[in-house]
C-alpha cells in the first residue's frame, strides 16, 4: 500500500469545468457537495483505503522563526500567494493508478446547479520509509 495526498484548491489549480466559487452556491448545493465528499470517505473507509481528510478555512498566515529567543515573524493573516489549499484527504491504496482513479471520482462532487465540478485535484505521493541507520 502507498499513501497519497490528494489536494483541493481555493484557487491556484486550472480552473474546474464547473468554476462557480462556494461562496456563490446555495445552501443546498453546499449541503450536497459535503454529503459527497463524506459519502465517498466512508465508502474509502469501509475498503481500508481512507487515511484521514479535513476541510481548511481560506484564512491562514506564513510563520518562520527569527532566531533564538525571538517571538516567530508572521506574515498575514492571508496567504500572499494564489495558491491557497481548500482541503485534503490521505488515502492508502495499492497503486499510483487506483490514487488517480479515486482522484478523479472526488474531483466529480457536485457544485453550482448541482453539476459535477470536475475540479483539478493534486496527487501527491508521500516519501516511502526513511532509509535505516546502522553503525
Amino acid at each position: 500500500m502507498a499513501k497519497y495526498l490528494l489536494l483541493k484548491h481555493y484557487r491556484g489549480a486550472p480552473a474546474a469545468a464547473n468554476d462557480v466559487p462556494m461562496d456563490q452556491w446555495t445552501p443546498e448545493e453546499v449541503t450536497a457537495h459535503v454529503q459527497y465528499m463524506q459519502d465517498f470517505a466512508d465508502r474509502l473507509e469501509g475498503t481500508g483505503e481512507f487515511v484521514d481528510g479535513q476541510a481548511l478555512s481560506p484564512e491562514g498566515m506564513w510563520v518562520r522563526s527569527d532566531g533564538e529567543g525571538r517571538p516567530p515573524v508572521t506574515d498575514g493573516p492571508f496567504a500572499e500567494t494564489k495558491d491557497l489549499i481548500a482541503g485534503w484527504m490521505i488515502i492508502d491504496v495499492d497503486s499510483q493508478q487506483r490514487a488517480v482513479e479515486l482522484a478523479g471520482e472526488l474531483s466529480a462532487a457536485p457544485g453550482a446547479g448541482g453539476e459535477p465540478i470536475h475540479e483539478w485535484l493534486e496527487v501527491r505521493p508521500f516519501y516511502g520509509e526513511p532509509p535505516t541507520v546502522t553503525e
